[in-house]
């Protein structure tokens, strides 16, 4: 039996929201935009996620292989995972019994600019 190789996920484009907070002051829409980002990422178990997520070889990584590296539950996992998908930092799909996560570049990246100087 040969090996497939599976692709990568799915980026959804992403715009920056917002000017970066030192030229304008934020719309309402855009602030709590970016504070439900930001939020998302004031967890150290997300944040360590979203690091591995981020670092995965071949841009992709089933939840079931980021459990050991984080030392928290199966569940705890997928809660997490969850939360930075729900925040569009993170995509996820469906491949027969697991589900894989990748890092949303696109998100990340309008995050650095909003909090970019000049």
């Amino acid at each position: 039996m040969t090996a497939r190789e599976l692709p990568v996920l799915d980026q959804p484009e992403v715009a920056a929201c917002c000017a970066p907070l030192v030229a304008e002051v934020l719309a309402e829409p855009d602030a709590e935009l970016l504070a439900n980002q930001f939020a998302a990422l004031a967890d150290p178990v997300r944040l360590r996620l979203l690091s591995l997520l981020a670092t995965a070889e071949g841009g992709a990584v089933c939840a079931c292989d980021v459990v050991e590296p984080v030392g928290r539950s199966q569940a705890t996992v997928s809660f997490h995972l969850g939360k930075l998908v729900a925040a569009g930092l993170a995509v996820s799909e469906k491949r027969g019994r697991n589900v894989w996560y990748a890092v949303n570049r696109s998100a990340l990246e309008a995050l650095r600019a909003a909090l970019a100087t000049r």
